[in-house]
């Protein structure tokens, strides 16, 4: 990219290791189209390639190990191509890849120590495991010091913090537990809050000891099935708050969810249409994100969601 001066200035450039799928929207099928579109460059490592997310029930594929990671680090480094601005991780199914992509944060950050690295610890949902239960503390005391962001869904807060979360004062203890490991930004995806709405937290500390600035947004629920939000969900803040900076966390989470409700509602849109009846005794298949159909609110997302400041005080 050149400037009006005619100097060619290099675009931001993600490193983005999560899950793949040939058909469907999860892990990185989710979070490289979206940067994308916002500017980035992104290289990204497969965790996991299966035929379809797991939510189908059946699949097929295959796992990356470790010393995959490895090999594909050492190439990038051979070639002097290990030059991020963001590192993103999501879905990791065992302890000795996700203490190699500890290793790889870490050796990214020592080239480039101003390196923003959002760390999404896919564990579960609703009460759920998706990963052995081993990677808590991993997650705990190795890989979440490293972050910069990190961006839990309210079971992985709870395992994460240690306590549980069900009234939006856990919430704020269990957040500032994270903070605690060093993390300056925890975002609290959803908690449940009044009749059909959900609450959205982003909890802001530059230092374990600095003063601390916490935001809600209610967004609404949707009735339906859908994979891969989290992981949408996550790109979407990361690549928003790389371009507007710390300063602007009110308007990135309203950003970042004001997309989200649009997409989620032509998905839902889009299942109705379809209506695809349900045998019995069979499982009703999960609507895949309407993504690609989404790249005008990815660019220009509506403003519907509005952040307001919570009074810690209270």
């Amino acid at each position: 990219m050149a400037t009006s001066s005619g100097a060619v200035v290099e675009s931001p450039r993600v490193l983005s290791i999560q899950s793949h799928v040939v058909s469907g929207y999860v892990g990185n099928k989710c979070a490289v189209f979206p940067l994308q579109a916002l500017g980035f460059e992104v290289d990204f490592i497969n965790s996991v390639q299966f035929s379809n997310h797991t939510g189908y029930g059946q699949w097929k594929g295959q796992i990356l190990a470790d010393t995959d990671l490895e090999d594909l680090y050492e190439g990038l480094k051979m070639n002097n191509l290990v030059n991020y601005s963001q590192i993103l991780t999501g879905y990791v199914g065992s302890e000795s890849f996700l203490r190699k992509i500890r290793d790889v944060v870490m050796r990214i950050k020592e080239k480039n120590p101003s390196a923003i690295y959002l760390c999404d610890p896919v564990l579960g949902d609703n009460g759920h495991f998706y990963v052995p239960e081993s990677l808590i503390p991993i997650y705990q005391n190795e890989v979440l010091p490293l972050a910069d962001i990190t961006t839990p869904n309210n079971f992985e807060l709870e395992l994460l913090s240690g306590m549980k979360v069900t009234s939006e004062a856990e919430a704020m203890t269990a957040m500032d537990i994270l903070h605690q490991k060093g993390i300056p930004i925890v975002v609290l995806s959803s908690l449940d809050a009044s009749g059909n709405d959900l609450a959205s937290y982003v909890s802001f500390r530059d230092s374990k000891d600095g003063p601390r600035r916490v935001w809600k947004t209610i967004i609404p629920r949707l009735q339906g099935i859908f994979t891969g939000t989290g992981d949408l969900f996550a790109a979407l803040f990361l690549g928003v708050y790389s371009k507007l900076g710390k300063q602007n966390i009110p308007r990135v989470i309203e950003s970042a969810l004001s997309t989200m409700k649009v997409v989620l509602g032509r998905t839902k849109e889009k299942a109705d249409q379809r209506n695809i009846p349900v045998l019995p005794g069979e499982k009703p298949k999960p609507s895949e994100l309407q993504l690609v159909q989404s790249l005008d609110v990815i660019l220009n997302p509506p403003s519907s969601c509005a952040a307001v400041e919570v009074n810690l005080g209270a």
